[in-house]
C-alpha cells in the first residue's frame, strides 16, 4: 500500500514530525513552555501525581503479545493487543485511508496510525478514560494539545471516519475547543507525551515496587465469613472447584464462579479437638485429595481429637458420597495413623500428596518450649513420628494394610527409627508445597518448601530432601539453640534457604513458588507469610550462584490497584497458602485468631504489572452436579486509597546458597517520603484509613511454642489514680478523650470528658470498633488493641460516666454511639476499658 517509511518503522511520533529537540527528549513540558523555575517546581504539588498504571480496555494488566505485532509495531513487545487486534486495527486504518487522496495519504497516514494504535498502549485505560469501568469510554484517545493542534490542522476531515463521536465532530470547525475535548486531565499520559516520559516506561513491565524496593502486588477477594480457614485444596479432577477448611472440622465447596454450597463437603466438627481460644492450634489443620480421586473419591484429613485424658494426631481417610460429588461419605472414615501429641502445642498439620504418589505427613515436635523430651529432644529421635516429616504409601489400600512403606525410605533398614521416617530434626512445619517446576523447562519440579516456626528468635524455610536433618533442637534458623547439641560433630543438619528474626514475625507461614498462568512475572517467586506479623514475604532463587534473595511484598499504593475488583489490604493473621487447579496463588487470614471467629478471608494474589496474553490462561471446567443450595459470593473488602508507604522496621533477614555459606542481604532502608507528596498529603482529606482492617491485638509472645507465641494475656498494670476530673480547659468539647495510666502516648485507660469533667468507660461490649473511635479521635490510624479488665489500671478517681457502648466504628466521638444513659452503668472500675492504637500496621507492644 506503500505506507511513509516512517510508518512501516514504527518510529515514534516525535521524530517522524521533527518536533523541537526538547520534546523528542522528553524534557519537562514546563521547561519547554518557559514557565519560571519556581513554578516547575511547584507544579507536581498543584496538579495530581502521575503514578504509573499499565491498563488496558478490558480493565485488565498489558501483556507481551505471544505473536509479533505487524501494525502496531511500537507495542510489539508490550501492549494491550494481540495479532488477531493488530490486523483489525489495520483494517480499521486503511478504511479511514480510503477517504484521501495521495497527498492526503502522505500527510496524515503516520499521524492515523498512531492515533488508532493507542488503543495497543499499555497506557490505553487511561488515554481512553476507561480506568473506570462504570463511565463512558472515549473514542478516541487523549492527545496532547499541541499535537492535536498538528493534526487539526492537517487532517481534521478524517475523524468524521474514525470516530461516530456527535460532540466532538459538531467542533471540527473550532480548533481550540476540539483539542480541548481531546485533551487530558493528566498532560503526563497525552499522546504523544507518554511516549517519552520517563517516569512512566522506565519499568513498564515489571512488578511494580516502592522506594524501598517493596513488590507492590493486588488481591481479589476470593471467600469471606470463614471461621479460621486453615487450608484451601482443590480435586485435581478438572472441576476447578476448590474446597476450603475451617479449624472447627467443616469444609466448604466453591464453585468456579466463587458461589459456595450450602451443605459442607466434610463436618466432623463433633470429632475435632479445638476450642475458641485465640491461637489455639489443635483442630482439624489439613486436607488433600488423592491423585487419583477423579477415579477412587478418596480424601484425607489431618486433625486433633481427644480420647479420654490424650490428645491425639489422627490421619484418616474418606470416600466422597456416591450420591453427591460434593460431600464425602462420613461413614467411610478409615484413620489410617494416630501420634499421641504430649502438650497442646507443635501439632503440625499439613499433608501433601508428592508426585511420587506417596503421602507427605508433617508433624510437629510434641510441644511445650524447646523439645524437651528426652536426651535430645523428639525431633533428633528417629525412633519417634513427633518433630518428623513422613512418607508412607496408602495406594491400594483397600485391602491388607492401610499404609506401607515405600522401599526407598531413607531409614527403612535402621532397626533404630521409624521406617515411616523421611526427614527429621523439624520444629513445628506450619505449611509446605510441592513447586509444579517452571511452566517450560519443568526446572524446580518437586521440591518441597516448608515454613518451620522458630522458638525466641528466628524463623526459617527449608526445602525438605529425604534423609536430612534440619538441626532443630540443635539448631534455631541458622543460629545455635542448644549449643551442646549444636556442637556435635555428628549432626550433619542442613540449613534453611532463609530465616529471619522476629523483629520481622514471630511465626512463619509457609507458601508456594508461583507456577500459575496468569502472571508471568512472579514465575518462580516462593511467596510465603507470618502469622503474627502480617507480612507477605518472596524468596526468589539466583540461579548463576544459588543463593535466595528476599523481597518483601506490600500492597499495592496509588493507583496500582485500581482495577475493577481489587483490593490493596487484608487480615493481619496470615493461616494459610494454596493454589487452585489452574495454578494461581492464594492465602487465606482472619481478623481474630480464634476457631470460631467469622472473619477468615480467601484472597487472590494478582500482579497487576502485566499478564498472560489473552486466551492464553482459559480453561473450561468439568459440568458440577450439585444437589445442595448454592449461596452467591459477596465481596465486602475495599480498596483504600494509600499514598506513601507504611514504614517497616529494618531486619537482616539471611539466606544461604545451594551450599552452607550464609549470606545477609541488607533490607531496603525506611522510606522518606519527598516535599510533594508532603504537601500533597496536607493538601488531601484529613480522614485517616487503615491499610488492614483493625483487629485484636495478638497476645504477647511468652517463652514456648508457636501456642504460646500466638496466646497468653498481657500483665495488667497495677492500679494507680486517675487524673482531676474536672476539666481544666474551656475548649474541650463533649466527647473529648485522652488515655492515662501509662507511659506511652499511643495506649492507656480511656478517659472521656462529657459535660464538663473527666470520667472513665466501661468494658462491657467494649471492642475494636469503639477502640478505632477513640484512636482516630487521638489521630491513629491503626486500632491494635481494645483493652478490658482495666488492664491500664483503675480510675478509681473519676466517675464511670459511659456503659454499654455499641459502635459501628464510623463515628466520630463514643457519644455518637449507643451507650446507657450517662452516668448510667452496672460496672465498676476494674471493667475500666482501654486502648492501644498505632500509626504503623505493625506496632510492637
Amino acid at each position: 500500500m506503500g505506507l511513509p517509511w516512517a510508518v512501516r518503522m514504527g518510529l515514534p511520533w516525535a521524530v517522524r514530525m521533527g518536533l523541537p529537540w526538547a520534546v523528542r527528549m522528553g524534557l519537562p513540558w514546563a521547561v519547554r513552555m518557559g514557565l519560571p523555575w519556581a513554578a516547575w517546581l511547584l507544579l507536581p504539588a498543584l496538579l495530581p501525581r502521575a503514578l504509573s498504571h499499565p491498563q488496558c480496555l478490558d480493565f485488565k494488566p498489558p501483556f507481551r503479545p505471544p505473536q509479533p505485532l505487524s501494525f502496531c509495531v511500537q507495542y510489539r513487545d508490550f501492549g494491550c493487543c494481540d495479532a488477531s487486534r493488530d490486523g483489525e486495527i489495520m483494517e480499521t486504518f486503511y478504511r479511514v485511508m480510503g477517504h484521501v487522496d495521495e497527498a492526503g495519504y502522505e500527510l496524515c497516514a503516520a499521524h492515523v496510525q498512531d492515533i488508532l494504535c493507542q488503543e495497543c498502549s499499555p497506557y490505553a485505560a487511561h488515554l481512553y478514560d476507561a480506568e473506570d469501568s462504570s463511565t463512558p469510554m472515549r473514542s478516541v484517545a487523549g492527545l496532547c494539545e499541541d499535537y492535536c493542534a498538528d493534526v487539526w490542522k492537517k487532517c481534521r476531515s478524517l475523524f468524521r471516519y474514525i470516530t461516530s463521536d456527535k460532540e466532538l465532530l459538531a467542533l471540527e470547525g473550532n480548533m481550540a475547543k476540539f483539542c480541548r475535548h481531546l485533551a487530558l486531565d493528566d498532560v503526563d499520559y497525552c499522546f504523544p507525551r507518554l511516549l517519552v516520559n520517563t517516569k512512566l516506561n522506565q519499568n513498564l513491565g515489571l512488578v511494580t515496587a516502592d522506594s524501598e524496593g517493596c513488590l507492590q502486588l493486588c488481591l481479589e477477594e476470593v471467600a469471606n465469613g470463614l471461621q479460621n480457614p486453615v487450608a484451601m485444596v482443590h480435586a485435581n479432577d478438572g472441576t476447578h472447584r476448590f474446597f476450603v477448611a475451617e479449624q472447627v472440622g467443616l469444609v466448604w465447596t466453591y464453585l468456579p464462579d466463587r458461589s459456595r454450597l450450602e451443605k459442607p463437603f466434610l463436618n466432623i466438627s463433633q470429632a475435632v479437638l479445638t476450642s475458641p481460644w485465640e491461637g489455639d492450634e489443635r483442630g482439624f489443620l489439613g486436607i488433600v485429595f488423592h491423585p487419583n480421586f477423579k477415579h477412587n473419591g478418596k480424601v484425607y484429613v489431618y486433625y486433633s481429637v481427644e480420647i479420654g485424658f490424650d490428645e491425639i494426631i489422627r490421619i484418616s481417610e474418606f470416600r466422597v458420597s456416591t450420591h453427591d460429588m460434593n460431600t464425602v461419605d462420613h461413614s467411610s472414615e478409615r484413620i489410617i495413623l494416630e501420634v499421641e501429641e504430649p502438650a497442646s502445642n507443635h501439632n503440625g498439620g499439613e499433608i501433601l500428596f508428592g508426585d511420587d504418589g506417596f503421602l507427605y505427613i508433617f508433624i510437629g515436635d510434641g510441644g511445650m518450649a524447646g523439645d524437651p523430651f528426652g536426651k535430645f529432644g523428639n525431633a533428633q529421635n528417629k525412633s519417634t513420628l513427633l518433630g518428623k516429616v513422613l512418607r508412607i504409601d496408602v495406594n491400594h489400600n483397600n485391602h491388607g494394610p492401610l499404609y506401607r512403606i515405600p522401599p526407598d525410605n531413607p531409614f527403612v533398614n535402621d532397626p533404630s527409627a521409624r521406617p515411616e521416617v523421611y526427614a527429621y530434626g523439624v520444629r513445628n512445619m506450619w505449611r509446605c508445597s510441592f513447586d509444579r517446576g517452571d511452566p517450560q523447562t519443568k526446572e524446580g519440579k518437586g521440591r518441597l518448601f516448608c515454613g518451620d516456626v522458630g522458638q525466641n528468635k528466628f524463623e526459617e524455610v527449608d526445602i525438605v530432601e529425604k534423609g536430612k536433618n534440619y538441626g532443630w533442637r540443635a539448631r534455631e534458623g541458622f543460629s545455635c539453640y542448644d549449643k551442646k547439641l549444636c556442637a556435635n560433630s555428628s549432626l550433619d543438619d542442613v540449613l534453611p534457604i532463609f530465616a529471619y528474626p522476629h523483629k520481622l514475625g514471630k511465626s512463619v507461614t509457609g507458601g508456594y513458588v508461583y507456577r500459575g498462568c496468569e502472571y508471568p512475572n512472579l514465575n518462580g517467586l516462593y511467596i510465603f507469610g507470618d502469622f503474627m506479623s502480617g507480612r507477605l514475604m518472596a524468596l526468589k532463587e539466583n540461579q548463576n550462584t544459588g543463593e535466595w534473595q528476599y523481597h518483601e511484598i506490600c500492597m499495592g499504593m496509588g493507583q496500582t490497584c485500581m482495577f475493577p475488583g481489587l483490593i490493596n489490604n487484608y487480615y493481619q493473621y496470615i493461616i494459610s497458602f494454596a493454589e487452585d487447579e489452574a495454578g494461581e496463588l492464594y492465602f487465606m487470614s482472619t481478623g481474630i485468631p480464634s476457631a470460631t471467629s467469622p472473619t477468615g478471608v480467601v484472597y487472590k494474589i494478582i500482579d497487576t504489572s502485566r499478564r498472560a496474553p489473552p486466551g492464553k490462561c482459559r480453561f473450561h471446567p468439568i459440568p458440577v452436579k450439585t444437589r445442595s443450595a448454592t449461596l452467591p459470593f459477596v465481596p465486602k473488602e475495599k480498596l483504600i486509597i494509600k499514598t506513601t508507604p507504611t514504614k517497616r522496621p529494618k531486619v537482616k533477614p539471611t539466606s544461604r546458597s545451594s551450599g552452607r555459606t550464609r549470606v545477609t542481604p541488607q533490607p531496603p532502608a525506611g522510606p522518606t517520603p519527598d516535599w510533594v507528596e508532603q504537601l500533597l498529603k496536607l493538601m488531601q482529606s484529613p480522614t485517616s484509613t487503615t491499610a488492614r482492617p483493625a483487629t485484636t491485638r495478638p497476645p504477647k509472645t511468652k517463652k514456648g511454642g508457636k501456642s504460646n507465641e500466638r496466646r497468653g494475656h498481657r500483665k495488667k498494670n497495677k492500679a494507680q489514680s486517675g487524673g482531676d476530673s474536672k476539666a481544666t480547659s474551656t475548649e474541650l468539647r463533649n466527647g473529648a478523650v485522652r488515655l492515662a495510666n501509662s507511659q506511652r502516648p499511643d495506649r492507656g485507660r480511656v478517659e472521656i470528658y462529657i459535660n464538663g469533667e473527666w470520667g472513665t468507660v466501661c468494658d462491657d461490649l467494649w471492642n475494636s470498633k469503639a477502640a478505632s473511635v477513640v484512636c482516630r479521635q487521638l489521630g491513629f490510624p491503626y486500632v491494635v488493641k481494645a483493652a478490658k479488665q482495666a488492664e491500664f489500671g483503675e480510675g478509681r478517681n473519676l466517675r464511670i460516666l459511659l456503659d454499654d457502648i455499641d459502635c459501628t466504628g464510623k463515628e466520630k466521638t463514643l457519644l455518637e454511639c449507643k451507650h446507657k444513659e450517662i452516668g448510667k452503668h452496672n460496672c465498676g472500675h476494674q471493667e475500666d476499658a482501654g486502648v492501644i492504637c498505632s500509626h504503623t500496621e505493625y506496632a510492637e507492644s
